[in-house]
């Protein structure tokens, strides 16, 4: 009896649909193919894009997600679980962000929809409570780019402050450019490029009295900062920032940053029912039926709703303060070797898991002056590290977890071989690489 060997079939043509089937073991040995080139966050050794809290809650994430891998949230009527997930995941959220009662959200696929979503709500609540009809947003050069999204999207008129030497908004200016068009003044807790926290406080109060919303985008802090001023309320406690501040509206939190959930998951909240009510798009207009969303997606796949309520059930409040504390040491060692760098400095005093490495630009020449923070980056890069880029002012940023505690030795050795490096290059006439937070294709 002969026996008939498979015949591979042929590699795909990336410019041609697939004319047969593939053998499932060959179609995952192509996909773990293309992967050779990504970055080994796995490893640690990328500060940004995934949050890694461990095999322990990547198993139960995992276990998770194969359950929920094909439920669609487009219908918690079909899928009742996940509406009893979303609910619970905004509850637990609201708890955690002191969230008053009659607090209500939505799960959304990330802090870019939740902010879109903000917006949206800020909008229709101007126009339905004061008439408004081309509304504006107040908020700082630091405020997250999706802000601006949203108001390219929805029609919003952006209003842009600088921000002073501490990184933090204007106050002043923020006053003048609040009109009575305004919708949105923003506050981030921390923001994003130097990590620092706006003050949410004086923020909400301007907003307040105006008549706007006010929305604080905690995508990066909102499991965080709580987590953090339990564990070292001297040294890693923040101005108040969440819920409990009078005239916040709204406020965004991530559980795939550093809630270390999977892509994507984010929990917007909303003070009340009422407020929330704006957030939804309500349409019965159509032969196939009434039809009600509370987000930009219409399908909502119920595998990161699943994973991220895992992951926090898993966790809970101990889980998160041991994973918080790790980070923030290791974030603190990260502060202190680059300050003792002569050339490279953080600027604006971060004391949580955001910061970014700049040139000094106040270095003693004898030792070489200031560094591109850029040619330091190409360096590190070839030594397998992935950091983001930014500016201005040019600079590496980095987001650090649990995830990269393990090797922070590694990094600053690798750093101080950096430096080396670049100082004995000298001015290698290279065209830098612009400082660039996402990519196109």
């Amino acid at each position: 009896m002969v026996i008939p060997i498979a015949t591979p079939t042929p590699p795909p043509d990336p410019t041609r649909f697939p004319p047969g089937s593939t053998p499932a073991d060959q179609v995952l040995t192509e996909l773990d193919a293309k992967r050779s080139g990504d970055v080994r966050w796995d490893e640690g050794r990328t500060f940004g894009l995934v949050f890694d809290g461990g095999d322990e809650v990547r198993e139960v994430a995992e276990r998770a997600a194969r359950a929920f891998l094909h439920e669609n949230a487009l219908s918690t009527a079909a899928f009742p679980s996940l509406g009893a997930i979303q609910s619970e995941l905004c509850a637990w959220t609201a708890d955690l962000l002191h969230g008053p009662e009659g607090t209500a959200g939505f799960v959304t696929s990330g802090g870019t929809e939740s902010i879109l979503c903000a917006v949206e709500a800020a909008r229709e609540r101007a126009r339905v409570e004061r008439d408004i009809h081309q509304p504006e947003i107040v908020l700082a050069t630091s405020a997250h780019a999706a802000f601006h999204k949203a108001a390219h999207l929805f029609g919003l008129q952006t209003r842009v402050v600088d921000v002073t030497d501490a990184w933090t908004p204007d106050l002043d200016a923020m006053a003048d450019a609040i009109t009575e068009r305004t919708a949105m003044v923003v506050a981030s807790a921390p923001q994003y490029p130097q990590g620092v926290v706006d003050p949410v406080t004086d923020i909400a109060a301007m907003a307040a009295e105006a008549g706007a919303s006010c929305h604080v985008d905690a995508c990066m802090g909102g499991f965080v900062l709580p987590f953090a001023a339990m564990e070292e309320p001297e040294a890693w406690s923040a101005p108040p920032w969440d819920l409990a501040v009078d005239g916040v509206t709204s406020i965004s939190a991530d559980i795939h940053k550093l809630g270390y959930a999977p892509k994507g998951v984010s929990v917007l909240l909303h003070r009340s029912r009422a407020l929330r009510r704006h957030q939804t798009f309500d349409f019965d207009g159509w032969l196939g039926g009434r039809y009600v969303t509370p987000n930009l997606q219409g399908t909502r796949s119920g595998l990161p709703m699943a994973a991220a309520w895992a992951v926090v059930r898993f966790l809970g409040v101990d889980g998160y303060r041991r994973l918080v504390r790790t980070a923030l040491d290791a974030a603190d060692r990260i502060r202190a070797g680059v300050r003792a760098v002569d050339g490279l400095t953080v600027p604006a005093g971060p004391r949580h898991h955001l910061l970014s490495i700049t040139a000094d630009l106040e270095a003693d020449s004898s030792s070489g002056g200031p560094l591109d923070p850029f040619a330091v980056g190409d360096a590190l890069a070839a030594r397998g590290w992935h950091h983001d880029r930014q500016g201005p002012p040019d600079g590496l940023h980095l987001t650090v977890s649990a995830g990269n505690a393990p090797i922070i030795d590694d990094w600053l050795t690798d750093l101080a071989d950096a430096v080396d490096e670049v100082r004995s290059a000298g001015d290698r006439g290279a065209d830098p690489q612009a400082g660039a937070y996402s990519t196109l294709e």
